[in-house]
């Protein structure tokens, strides 16, 4: 080692004592905690036990194990879902191997509404989709607790402000559905199934859904449907919708819709103004007005409806929370206001094939 280097080893050396010693003690050590704010100093009054009870052990509570074994039921009931989804599609297409985009789930909960004289209660609620990719991809077998195009039209509009004994039973259906694609913004879709019940009521339906994006923030939706059941004859569905982002999050739907009763021989109809608004990473904000009529004995209204769905997901992204408070004017109630609000838990169960 030359006399430089030695002369630079010697100035470093020296340079990390003088800082060990001068701030060692003073600026990187942390100080100890004060005695006053110590758990022993705290004065009795500040805790919600007795001062002997400070250092047991804690004991989960009846209410802490139930809620815990409710959340562990995600881990198994969605691996059940998804193993369900995996047997369906590798049995239907003959392959050892399963496909993504599995979009089978489980729905569970528990909702009360409470209406003007009518005290709460809490009813349970389930619904369920089997949804299998085959590895065709174009074909899938849909399995679902109950069929829209047989729930009337005013119902669906309404359904989140309903509970489970409120809505129409349209019994479970199963069906082989073929897509296809009509240019790059139509998709088709052809059902061929039955109810799942005896005898079984065979369909089929067709669908064909378009989106186009416009200037200024506009956009537009066509959902067309035709089907055929066996017992309840034809019908056809034609709902269109245009939406606007009105800036600061919040989003804006005119949506109209109009179904044919082919067993009534008669028009439903519905138009619904509706806004949409992610508070938070937890919370959503939906206000919706709309109109109910329908064409028969002549075109007349028979509802109009407010709501306000508050929605928070009150645990990772599969237990949900909602208050949906309401108010109708029915045409069968002379037009005078029925007040309601709903209270819903809902739980989401739902298996990732990918």
């Amino acid at each position: 080692m030359n006399q430089s280097h030695f002369t630079t080893f010697c100035l470093a050396l020296w340079f990390s004592a003088v800082s060990t010693t001068a701030w060692g003690d003073s600026v990187l050590d942390e100080p100890a905690a004060a005695p006053h704010v110590s758990p022993d100093a705290l004065p009795p009054a500040f805790y919600s036990f007795e001062p002997d009870e400070f250092w047991l052990e804690p004991r989960d509570s009846y209410w802490m194990k139930f809620s815990n074994w409710v959340l562990g039921q995600q881990e198994v009931q969605g691996q059940r879902v998804q193993w369900l989804g995996e047997w369906a599609d590798r049995t239907l297409s003959g392959s050892p191997y399963s496909a993504p985009n599995n979009e089978s789930y489980l729905r569970l909960g528990f909702a009360t509404e409470s209406e003007y004289g009518n005290p709460a209660q809490f009813d349970p609620e389930a619904r369920f989709k089997l949804d299998v990719p085959t590895v065709e991809e174009k074909l899938r077998l849909v399995v679902e607790s109950e069929s829209e195009e047989l729930i009337p039209l005013g119902e669906r509009r309404r359904d989140r402000q309903l509970t489970q004994d409120q809505r129409s039973d349209t019994e479970a259906t199963g069906a082989l559905r073929y897509f296809s694609q009509l240019g790059d913004a139509i998709n088709l879709s052809n059902d061929v199934g039955a109810r799942l019940r005896f005898p079984p009521d065979a369909f089929w339906r067709a669908r064909a859904r378009g989106r186009w994006q416009f200037e200024n923030d506009w956009g537009m939706v066509i959902d067309q449907r035709i089907y055929y059941f066996h017992v309840d004859g034809w019908g056809e569905r034609t709902w269109v919708g245009f939406s606007k982002d009105l800036g600061k999050g919040w989003d804006l739907l005119i949506a109209s819709e109009a179904a044919w009763v082919h067993e009534d021989r008669t028009f439903e109809l519905s138009h619904i103004i509706s806004s949409y608004k992610r508070i938070n990473n937890r919370a959503e904000l939906s206000p919706r007005v709309g109109v109910i009529g329908e064409s028969k004995p002549n075109w007349r209204s028979t509802n109009f409806f407010a709501d306000l769905t508050y929605r928070y997901r009150l645990h990772d992204d599969w237990v949900f929370g909602e208050i949906i408070p309401a108010i109708e004017f029915p045409r069968d109630y002379s037009f005078k206001d029925r007040a309601s609000v709903v209270f819903r838990i809902e739980l989401f169960f739902s298996g990732d094939i990918n």
